[in-house]
């Protein structure tokens, strides 16, 4: 492995707070993932101000819609030049192929990368249960299985799927498809609200592209330290210089 797989979620809810994070583990992770709670708060412009330059961005949106509204949605986001952007496989094949369509338009339109789309397959915070609750009623590796083969047949890049999906999902996608993994839990580590997790090394050994892991990192006492020791615990020889904290972008 010579690149660091490790996307942090970067879960705040300011700009000051995500520009601190940001700065203490950009070096020592590959990516930065915003979501919801940070883009809600901050807005295209709060991406735009926090984020580091050269750094893979991933905008985790989950986007869930009609196909025009999240077609729109996704063309709204192509001008921030995110390396991924999310999507509810959920939403069904009209508004996966729309999306995937805006996202290659819009690219070509404005001279810039087209994002990779990922399609949500089940939270990572659900289980069986959960699916039952909502009229699911199925396995949750099947439920998963099944809006996976529907995001690829969609023409979406890649699905985040939970740690103990990957080696079922790797048996028919696309050798090229992203698994952008969530639930990942450095050992001794508190699962907190993931349902099905994974320690980083044993997601990538199952055959996850890239790990979201955000607390493990971003609520350690030494968010770098603690990012440094993931990618150590990957086999990741880390640039000293590179991988020590920045002073906040500004």
């Amino acid at each position: 492995m010579t690149t660091n797989p490790v996307f942090c979620a970067i879960d705040a809810p300011t700009l000051d707070e995500a520009k601190r994070l940001i700065g203490l583990v950009s070096g020592a992770v590959g990516g930065i993932k915003l979501g919801l709670e940070f883009f809600m708060a901050a807005g295209p412009e709060g991406v735009r101000e926090v984020r580091p330059t050269g750094v893979p961005l991933f905008l985790d949106l989950k986007l869930h819609d009609i196909p025009n509204t999240v077609a729109g949605a996704v063309r709204s986001v192509v001008p921030l030049s995110p390396t991924y952007v999310t999507v509810h496989a959920s939403g069904g094949r009209a508004m996966m192929q729309a999306a995937a369509e805006a996202a290659q338009d819009e690219a070509e339109k404005r001279g810039v990368p087209r994002p990779k789309l990922l399609g949500v397959t089940v939270l990572t915070s659900l289980d069986v249960a959960d699916l039952e609750a909502v009229g699911q009623g199925m396995e949750v590796a099947a439920q998963v299985e099944r809006l996976a083969r529907l995001a690829e047949a969609s023409g979406l890049d890649g699905m985040i799927c939970a740690p103990t999906e990957i080696a079922r999902l790797r048996r028919f996608l696309k050798s090229s498809s992203v698994l952008m993994v969530p639930g990942i839990r450095p050992a001794g580590s508190a699962a907190g609200d993931q349902k099905r997790v994974m320690t980083p090394k044993e997601a990538m050994e199952a055959g996850a592209t890239h790990l979201v892991i955000g607390r493990p990192i971003t609520a350690a006492a030494d968010p770098a330290a603690a990012a440094r020791a993931i990618a150590a615990d990957l086999g990741l020889a880390l640039d000293a210089e590179a991988a020590a904290p920045k002073s906040p972008v500004s």
